[in-house]
């Protein structure tokens, strides 16, 4: 049997509840993509090092709990991004956690993005929001529907095709191409 696929959720929710929109949306993500995938998932979530992130100019100031969560987000195979929509963007804190990921650990990554909002006008945030802040990174973006599936066999980071594009292209940025993949198991 292959190795398990390095699945990282991160879920941008600031506040800590265990009936967070965002969480419960990121758990059912998780539990799909385990029904399709050998992956083992590591959950990072943003409230418990909420403080210690808000109170750190830079990563070297960032206490051992923010380096450990951007040491798992920088690992990931896959990345899972699901962050809550706020008067209409994510969360300043989740944005402020993405900008301490190094410039070039997420380069052809793959990311699956996703938000939860109160109503229907947040639903651009995404295609608005998200997908640039992970395109600047040279992330792979997901698209996936629960109806559908998407391929993640043979996905590899380094030097990978997975996106469809040559390793390094920021392909997924302004001229609207995303990567459509089939995850299978």
């Amino acid at each position: 049997m292959s190795s398990a696929l390095k699945v990282v959720a991160l879920v941008g929710s600031p506040t800590s509840s265990a009936t967070s929109r965002t969480l419960l949306l990121v758990r059912h993500l998780l539990a799909s993509l385990q029904q399709r995938v050998h992956a083992s998932v590591e959950l990072v979530e943003l409230a418990p090092i909420a403080r210690s992130l808000g109170q750190s100019l830079s990563r070297d100031e960032a206490g051992p709990e923010v380096e450990q969560a951007l040491q798992s987000i920088e690992a990931a195979e896959l990345l899972v991004v699901a962050a809550p929509v706020y008067r209409g963007s994510y969360p300043g804190l989740f944005k402020h956690l993405v900008d301490f990921v190094g410039l070039e650990a997420l380069v052809d990554t793959p990311v699956l993005l996703a938000a939860t909002g109160g109503s229907e006008r947040h639903a651009l945030v995404i295609d608005h929001q998200l997908r640039p802040l992970f395109s600047l990174c040279h992330a792979c973006r997901l698209r996936w529907r629960a109806d559908q599936q998407c391929s993640l066999a043979g996905t590899h980071r380094a030097g990978s095709r997975a996106c469809g594009r040559p390793p390094g292209d920021a392909g997924a940025g302004g001229s609207g191409a995303a990567a459509t993949h089939r995850l299978t198991p």
